[in-house]
């Protein structure tokens, strides 16, 4: 007689759904706990101006993206890389297509076609789900205890994964509260900081009133030692966007120990000696607005950043001018809060896990994705892990289980 042991999944993000659809397939019975109303809404959050699933660039690139994080993540990514995603959403009906900066979207270019077509297949395998059930504590027995609609729940699996998250989105679920049971415990969890995030800078009030939303595309940034080219976008508290994030991680240690320059090069694709020659090109009865618009081709923005860093007073002479173009200082005060960032850095330490993510000391415990202590740049990178490291989990729950891939074990 089979025998259909009863795993619960905590977390209904991309990390949590990942391990429930890799231990169903194995025939066990699985039932999907979220604090929210209904599963995936972070992910949903993540596709609205385009769901960057993945990135196509060489395997041994994709692994520097993870710092630190990058040697522990590396089995579960070699086990489920990028390749092996994109086929798993075609298998969902959602076939991708890689970007001109050779990220990875699905065609439809949305999140909730996939999200509805991964529900269908769950559902077919027999996946639960118990929305509105916040994990609270391990129980003195080894159970799970839940705040539930109906009160406390105590539930005792013959397995769980916890795939709770970080901090970043409170509204969507992700609010970190699992910390404080995890540590309460005995399990390490570094705190949990913000990731992909905007910087603060002290704007004068005319720059912030006339430049707040408007892009610089093709800088470069420079901070802490690290260079990122790329797009920002200036705000009202400082700047934001892809180049910005991907600094995030080396500017949060930096501030930690001191203030921190960020030296925005507006012209990356060109030598100093070639906007030099660019800008005497100019008429010399232009005023210096202008020269800066056509010799430099900078936009009005970044004329106005130029002027923050440097003062307004700018030197006419084209070598001097073109030297402050390439290294425009701005100074940061600080990182946005937590719950403004993309994601979050810190979480349950890898120490607490062996090989196969499972919790030592917790048995038939496992954890994945985000809620672990590893951060990535935005351009897929956490999709990748999140669902790598799911699928990861999964296959250790298999193993404790002691369940075949095409089924359970014979008892």
């Amino acid at each position: 007689m089979a025998v259909r042991p009863e795993v619960a999944v905590i977390g209904g993000g991309p990390a949590g759904l990942m391990a429930a659809e890799t231990i169903a397939e194995a025939g066990a019975r699985v039932t999907v706990y979220d604090r929210m109303p209904s599963v995936g809404r972070k992910f949903l959050m993540a596709g609205r101006g385009g769901l960057n699933l993945t990135h196509s660039e060489p395997f041994e690139r994709v692994l520097t993206r993870y710092r630190e994080g990058a040697e522990r993540l590396q089995p579960a990514l070699e086990a489920f890389p990028p390749d092996a995603l994109r086929a798993w959403a075609e298998a969902l009906g959602e076939p991708t297509f890689v970007g001109s900066s050779g990220r990875v979207f699905p065609k439809s270019f949305k999140a909730s076609p996939l999200l509805r077509a991964w529900l269908g297949r769950l559902g077919g395998l027999g996946v639960t789900f118990r929305p509105r059930c916040r994990f609270v504590a391990f129980a003195a027995d080894g159970g799970l205890e839940f705040e539930t609609p109906s009160g406390l729940e105590t539930v005792r699996p013959a397995a769980a994964v916890f795939a709770l998250g970080g901090a970043s989105w409170p509204r969507l679920g992700t609010d970190g509260t699992w910390v404080e049971p995890f540590r309460a415990a005995g399990l390490a969890v570094a705190p949990l900081l913000p990731a992909n995030a905007g910087v603060e800078i002290a704007w004068s009030d005319i720059f912030r009133e006339r430049a707040a939303g408007e892009p610089l595309k093709r800088v470069a940034l420079t901070a802490a030692g690290e260079t990122v080219r790329g797009e920002a976008l200036v705000t009202a508290e400082g700047l934001e966007g892809g180049a910005v994030y991907a600094l995030t991680a080396a500017i949060r240690a930096a501030l930690a120990t001191g203030p921190v320059t960020l030296t925005v090069d507006l012209k990356p694709d060109l030598s100093a000696g070639a906007l030099a020659r660019a800008l005497e090109r100019t008429r010399s009865r232009d005023s210096l607005t202008n020269r800066l618009r056509k010799g430099a081709g900078l936009a009005p923005a970044a004329i106005g950043l130029l002027r923050e860093g440097h003062g307004r007073d700018l030197p006419s002479d084209p070598a001097a001018l073109a030297a402050l173009i390439k290294a425009v200082p701005l100074a940061v005060t600080g990182a946005r809060p937590l719950d403004r960032a993309i994601s979050s850095a810190g979480g349950l330490d890898f120490a607490a896990l062996d090989d196969r993510y499972a919790i030592r000391g917790r048995p038939g415990c496992f954890a994945a994705g985000e809620m672990l202590d590893w951060e990535a740049p935005t351009g897929g990178y956490l999709l990748q892990a999140a669902f790598a490291t799911g699928a990861a989990a999964g296959r250790g729950v298999i193993a404790h289980l002691g369940l075949a891939p095409d089924g359970p074990a014979e008892t």
